[in-house]
């Protein structure tokens, strides 16, 4: 069987984490987190990164941060994981849906403003597949309306827009460590801050309210409880394992761009035929390789093809299925404007193997089973 992913693993993992008990610091904040920090600060060129127990908790934590209060809306895609919605419902936001384009599978940047309302906090565009929104047009309606930006970048480290890597755009970013991430730490994300302002409020919620992280940096002589907060560090253990990743990121990254730039070139014969379509990627977009997805035609022939191929061995999925639709997404949102695209093309959408370290048979394989499905 061809796994649909493979959590990656280069390697030196577990010296870093048997490292890191050595040292007998296996709690939050340690060498490991730095070091991660400090290399995402590097190479995201962010003014902040606060590392974090995953990429919900990040979302949760820059909720907090634009003071989401209780009737507040704000404006995100339906096709999208539910920890984007969940982080804002937490504080008793309405989440207001719009449509997604069906190019790219991110949100319509054309539908943003007339969801805009006076309730309205917040935008929060999801970075698909590692390809970025339309952030300049975004970023002029935030500014225009005085709204916050929090970038959902779960799928998007080594990803560009314009040469600004994403989640450093709006006012916050949040990354995913999750185990089926270019990068991984089991669970795990951050929390990548624009406004140095906002840095010592993220600094208490992220210590359980406390100024901790300022005593550690001998600022100051004791740490009290400042604020509310909760502990979002995760273990030096975690941070050991994401750091052997991170130190090879850009090996990790032309492995998985192989196999997409592979998929992409073999399976284009069906596109220019009109049997699928394939991911695109706007020019001004550098994208990393998360995800190689196609469309079928319709949601029954993409059940068929589903199960066709794994019952060869080779196991393909689906994504998500759109929030509005969903019990929790009619309670806590609504839907603004007309439903075209996100459940049309959701239903089309399947999802090929994708992992650091896949083969280059193991990606013919694929290629060719799917080639036989629409022969």
């Amino acid at each position: 069987m061809i796994d649909f992913n493979v959590p990656p693993c280069v390697g030196t993992e577990m010296d870093y984490i048997k490292d890191a008990i050595a040292k007998r610091k296996i709690c939050g904040d340690g060498e490991y987190t730095k070091k991660c920090s400090v290399w995402l600060e590097e190479k995201t060129k962010s003014p902040k990164v606060l590392l974090t127990t995953s990429c919900t908790h990040a979302t949760e934590m820059a909720a907090l941060l634009c003071e989401i209060e209780p009737g507040d809306e704000v404006i995100m895609p339906s096709f999208t994981f539910v920890s984007t919605a969940d982080a804002f419902v937490l504080r008793g936001a309405k989440v207001v849906f719009v449509d997604i384009r069906p190019d790219t599978m991110n949100i319509d940047e054309k539908l943003i403003e007339a969801a805009i309302t006076p309730k309205t906090k917040a935008i929060v565009p999801v970075h698909y597949a590692g390809v970025a929104c339309e952030m300049d047009t975004i970023m002029d309606i935030a500014r225009r309306y005085q709204l916050y930006v929090v970038e959902d970048a779960a799928q998007g480290l080594m990803s560009s827009y314009k040469g600004k890597a994403l989640g450093t755009i709006g006012d916050f970013g949040c990354i995913s460590f999750h185990e089926t991430k270019n990068y991984s730490m089991g669970e795990g994300g951050a929390l990548l801050i624009a406004d140095k302002n906002k840095v010592e409020d993220a600094e208490i919620l992220r210590e359980k309210g406390t100024n901790r992280s300022k005593f550690f940096r001998g600022q100051i002589d004791k740490y009290t409880w400042m604020n509310y907060g909760s502990s979002y560090l995760p273990s030096e253990l975690n941070a050991a394992y994401l750091w052997g990743q991170l130190e090879v990121a850009d090996k990790i990254n032309d492995n998985r761009m192989t196999a997409w730039n592979y998929y992409y070139s073999e399976l284009e014969e069906l596109q220019k035929r009109g049997t699928i379509e394939l991911p695109v990627v706007p020019k001004e977009c550098i994208h990393n390789a998360h995800m190689f997805y196609i469309k079928a035609g319709n949601l029954e022939e993409r059940s068929r093809l589903i199960q066709y191929m794994n019952e060869r061995d080779v196991n393909c999925v689906f994504h998500y299925i759109p929030l509005h639709s969903s019990p929790a997404g009619r309670k806590f949102g609504r839907f603004e404007g007309e439903d075209v695209y996100t459940t049309k093309e959701s239903e089309r959408l399947m999802r090929l193997p994708m992992y650091y370290g896949i083969t280059e048979k193991e990606t013919e394989k694929v290629v060719k089973t799917l080639k036989d499905f629409y022969k």
